[in-house]
């Protein structure tokens, strides 16, 4: 039985630009993050209409997907200026990756300026401004459920849950964040696994993004067990950067599915 959700991972496995790393890809995964850290006025690394229009073809002839992740340097909960450049960035990489028809956007809700302030008066004032940023996002978008908001390493697991509740947005849940800070990602996982579209995955060791090899089979296990048994159906990405990464977790998951008697759509290729 094939895993009920999709595989994927970074657009970044060999050094060189996003084609050709989907073209390496295609038919080694179910979907590729489009990872657009670097979006300036000129573009950055976003992908042109001719680039877009080759990415579309290779997914339709291969059944892969796209998953985009949005800048890093978005600051929606900082001044209005701030706010209103991240908008701005946002919805033009949405427009420039429409075509493709993404999974999801993950999205990062950048806090650092109060990460160790949680709960104190400087964290409420962060979390309302970066609430109305979002909510301002959200009204210029055709369909906010596809954003989905990334858990960060080095935060409390419960950072956004106030500025998220009750907003039409997805989560991205990262467990190797989880895991490089040493929480158990299964509670985490329970609380909000109904309003995830995607997950990341990688292994920890001196830093994160590393191979799964680097994970406890039980600990991949027990997560692959629990989104079975609660039929996740998003996107699992590999989050890692680098072709020996690569190939070492994409078999370290292909073990681990086979523990649970599933196979990946990819398995013989």
């Amino acid at each position: 039985m094939s895993a009920p959700f999709r595989i994927g991972t970074t657009s970044y496995i060999i050094p060189a630009d996003i084609l050709p790393n989907v073209e390496f890809l295609a038919g080694k995964v179910d979907d590729v993050e489009l990872v657009l850290f670097e979006v300036d006025e000129d573009g950055g690394n976003l992908p042109d209409e001719q680039t877009v229009a080759r990415l579309n073809q290779i997914a339709t002839l291969n059944d892969l997907s796209y998953t985009v992740h949005l800048p890093l340097d978005l600051r929606l909960g900082e001044d209005e200026l701030s706010r209103q450049q991240s908008i701005h960035k946002t919805l033009q990489v949405i427009g420039r990756t429409r075509a493709l028809r993404p999974f999801a956007y993950v999205l990062h809700l950048d806090g650092r300026s109060v990460r160790g302030q949680f709960g104190l008066p400087a964290w409420q004032a962060w979390r309302d401004r970066t609430r109305v940023g979002l909510e301002k996002l959200i009204d210029q978008v055709e369909t906010p459920q596809l954003l989905a908001v990334e858990n960060l390493d080095g935060y409390p697991p419960e950072f956004w849950d106030e500025v998220l509740e009750g907003l039409p947005v997805s989560r991205c849940i990262d467990l190797g964040h989880l895991w490089y800070d040493g929480h158990d990602p299964l509670p985490f996982l329970e609380r909000h696994i109904a309003k995830t579209r995607a997950l990341h995955l990688h292994g920890c060791g001196q830093r994160d993004h590393q191979a799964l090899s680097l994970i406890a089979h039980a600990e991949l296990e027990r997560v692959i067990d629990f989104l079975t048994v609660n039929h996740f159906s998003g996107v699992l990405t590999m989050e890692i950067f680098g072709e020996e990464d690569f190939w070492a977790s994409r078999q370290v998951l292909l073990d681990i599915l086979r523990v649970n008697k599933l196979e990946a759509r990819w398995e013989k290729a």
